[in-house]
C-alpha cells in the first residue's frame, strides 16, 4: 500500500494535504522520516507515526459506523437533489463507504455505513433472514387481528406474499406503537404491509438490524464507530 493511501484511509486529509505533511517531516516509517508519499508500506509490518501518533496499532482497512438517520436524508452515496447519508459521515477521507440497505427518505433510525462489502452482502442476503425491527406509529388503531395478519405474511401486491413477520404493541407517551420485525427488504415494505391491513404509517423508525441496536444516545443525524462487541455480534 502507498503511504499516502494509508494515511488517507486513517482520515488524515487529502492526498495533497498529506503530501505536504510528508514533505514537512511529520511522518515516520519504522523510526525513519518518510520523504516520499508513494513509498510502499504494510500496516501489519511497519510502524507508522504521524505527528508522534502511532497509526498502526489499531488500523483496520474496514470502517463500520452506526448512524441514526434523520428524516429528509436519502440512503444513497450520491444524489443531485437531496442530502445523502454519506454527507453526514464526516471522517475526512474514508473511501468506498456505503449504506447497508436503505431507509426511505422520511424514515428515521438505524443505518449501518461501511466499506466491508462482504459483511453488507451477508446482512442483506435474503437467505440469511437477518431481522430488521421497526417502531411504527400508525394512523389507525392496530388490532389483534391486524397483528395476526402481519405475522402470517400478507399480500402487498408483489408476486408472492411477505414472509411471516413478528409483531407486538407497546405504549409510548400514551400512544400505541407497533413493533414490526421483518426479514426482507422489499420496496416500501413496512408501509405497504400497513396499507394491506387498511392502515397508514405516520412515523417509522428502525431500531434494530440483526443483533445491532440503535444507540439511544445518538440524536438524528449523529453517528459513531461500532464497538468491538457490536461488530462481533453483527458478524
Amino acid at each position: 500500500m502507498r503511504l499516502d493511501k494509508f494515511l488517507g484511509d486513517c482520515g488524515l486529509g487529502t492526498r495533497k494535504q498529506l503530501k505536504e505533511c510528508i514533505k514537512n517531516g511529520m511522518v515516520l516509517v519504522d523510526g525513519v522520516v518518510a520523504t516520499k508519499p508513494d513509498i510502499s508500506i504494510d500496516p501489519a509490518q511497519n510502524e507508522i507515526l504521524f505527528s508522534g501518533e502511532n497509526l498502526t496499532e489499531n488500523y483496520s482497512k474496514f470502517k463500520y459506523y452506526i448512524l441514526n438517520k434523520p428524516q429528509g436524508v436519502v440512503s444513497a452515496t450520491k444524489d443531485n437533489h437531496d442530502e445523502t447519508v454519506l454527507d453526514l459521515i464526516d471522517t475526512g477521507y474514508d473511501k468506498n463507504l456505503s449504506p447497508v440497505g436503505r431507509l426511505d427518505k422520511d424514515t428515521e433510525g438505524l443505518l449501518l455505513i461501511t466499506n466491508d462489502g462482504k459483511l453488507a452482502h451477508r446482512l442483506l442476503s435474503p437467505k440469511k433472514h437477518v431481522e430488521k425491527e421497526y417502531e411504527v406509529h400508525t394512523k389507525k388503531f392496530v388490532s389483534e387481528s391486524d397483528i395476526k395478519r402481519l405475522e402470517e405474511g400478507i399480500d402487498i401486491g408483489d408476486e408472492i406474499p411477505t414472509l411471516p413477520a413478528k409483531a407486538y404493541i407497546s405504549e409510548q407517551n400514551g400512544e400505541q406503537v407497533l413493533h414490526l420485525i421483518i426479514h426482507e427488504g422489499r420496496f416500501h415494505q413496512v408501509k405497504r404491509m400497513l396499507e394491506a391491513i387498511g392502515n397508514e404509517v405516520v412515523f417509522l423508525k428502525r431500531v434494530r438490524m440483526g443483533a445491532l441496536l440503535l444507540d439511544p444516545s445518538l440524536l438524528p443525524g449523529e453517528y459513531r464507530e461500532l464497538t468491538k462487541e457490536e461488530l462481533y455480534l453483527l458478524k
